[in-house]
């Protein structure tokens, strides 16, 4: 046992900084895969089953989250692993690490994100929630509503973990203005500053680029969630291109690689997931058989851990 645990050990050891140089690099693809199993513990104590599939891609290598609103589960389009708000086993079972659920949007709160925070809870993933923050509504207010409601879900539904990663989702029409007064009551009323999540735009763009030196270093203090699902966009077609157009940030932490969109006229769900050169993503997240809204963290599993604890609120 002694030999096998040193094997082990040196097998983690080298995954470990491989996927590190992959997700900085960006290099080709290849099918040429090496799994390897280790235990890990989160940030809340409790012990994580890691399988981190380690390859030239990193939609495979990297550790997964999992985002989710009032309109998941979508509907099932092919045989396989479905979930609901209430049991996310196949969710765990296919690698995700944790998932942030939508709080509310605008005046209105979302009726299934207790439900979803406490079922993550019982596959002890990493908990995370997010406000999609709309114009024309005070962003303070917003935030106010956020932190309450967060606050009452612990309550009601006796959620042990210790802590939960709060985003601000930020429309396309928002101001620099609006963005700093969400984060500054977020972090008056937690002690934390709050993840970023923009909804692509060239206002938020224009407006972020143009912003104060002053006011990008206040953004630049919350961590970045970049939505990239297309490089069809001249000079964004990689995240690190297009973070680079909002000249805020030097890093980002959270890549949402594939984003759902409803059809009306097809009455169905149209999956949009990252295709560039040798980067293709999954259509589907392993044996789901239902459209998701997928992200890989820019790090290992046991940076992600780390990462989690030190921008969660402590609840």
């Amino acid at each position: 046992m002694e030999d096998m645990d040193i094997i082990a050990s040196k097998y983690v050891s080298k995954a470990t900084i491989f996927l590190s140089l992959l997700l900085l690099c960006f290099s080709g693809c290849t099918t040429n895969e090496i799994e390897v199993t280790a235990s890990s513990t989160g940030s809340a104590g409790i012990p994580q089953s890691r399988n981190i599939r380690v390859s030239h891609n990193p939609f495979t290598a990297a550790p997964h989250i999992v985002n989710v609103s009032g309109y998941d589960p979508k509907e099932k389009q092919r045989s396989g692993s479905y979930y609901n708000e209430f049991d996310l086993r196949a969710l765990r079972q296919n690698g995700a690490l944790g998932l942030i659920a939508r709080c509310g949007k605008g005046k209105k709160l979302d009726k299934k994100c207790a439900s979803f925070l406490a079922a993550a809870e019982k596959q002890r993933m990493l908990l995370g929630a997010y406000y999609f923050v709309l114009k024309g509504v005070d962003p303070v207010w917003q935030a106010d509503k956020f932190v309450d409601q967060i606050k009452k879900i612990k309550s009601t539904k006796r959620l042990r973990s210790p802590e939960i990663l709060l985003v601000g989702d930020f429309d396309a029409k928002s101001s620099v203005v609006d963005i700093i007064r969400f984060i500054n009551r977020i972090e008056q009323r937690t002690g934390q500053l709050p993840m970023i999540y923009l909804e692509n735009s060239d206002h938020l763009r224009r407006v972020l680029s143009t912003a104060t030196l002053r006011q990008k270093q206040r953004m630049a203090n919350c961590p970045y969630w970049i939505a990239l699902y297309s490089s069809n966009k001249k000079s964004m077609e990689t995240p690190n291109r297009l973070m680079e157009k909002y000249g805020v940030w030097k890093r980002w932490s959270l890549w949402q690689y594939s984003g759902v969109f409803w059809d009306k006229r097809k009455s169905k769900s149209v999956i949009h997931n990252y295709v560039y050169n040798n980067y293709r993503s999954p259509k589907y997240y392993g044996n789901m058989g239902c459209p998701l809204e997928r992200n890989i963290f820019n790090g290992t599993v046991d940076q992600l851990y780390s990462f989690w604890d030190q921008q969660s609120w402590k609840w």
